[in-house]
């Protein structure tokens, strides 16, 4: 059973980066599509980015292309989000999310139906 964890998450000042990394067990990564999502107090769930199984295909949310971006190295089982010039309002609990086995591409607005615990970002001076 796949299992992902979170990490990387912490407090940085605005304009500064962080890098989240999403670790997963249980199953090969190179099977399932992967995204990040993130959520802030009293705001809904947002999609952040994917990347899919074959690692070809890449999606942004419109608030962050262009500063973040999605990588994965299977031989660590991981996925990471590199975040650059971060900003207040991208203070969140960030997760990560499997798409179901043998998924095809990756979406922001599929369903993903394995969770992370989440890790959160704080952007503040």
């Amino acid at each position: 059973q796949l299992q992902l964890v979170e990490s990387g998450g912490g407090l940085v000042q605005p304009g500064g980066s962080l890098r989240l990394s999403c670790a997963a067990s249980g199953l090969a990564l190179s099977v399932y599509g992967i995204g990040w999502f993130r959520q802030a107090p009293g705001k809904e769930r947002e999609g952040v980015s994917c990347i899919s199984r074959d690692g070809r295909s890449t999606n942004y949310g419109d608030s962050v292309k262009g500063r973040f971006v999605i990588s994965r190295d299977i031989t660590k089982s991981t996925v990471y989000l590199q975040m650059n010039s971060l900003r207040p309002e991208d203070t969140a609990m960030y997760y990560c999310a499997a798409l179901p086995r043998w998924a095809l591409g990756c979406s922001l607005t599929a369903t993903y139906n394995t969770w992370g615990q989440g890790t959160q970002v704080t952007v503040s001076s």
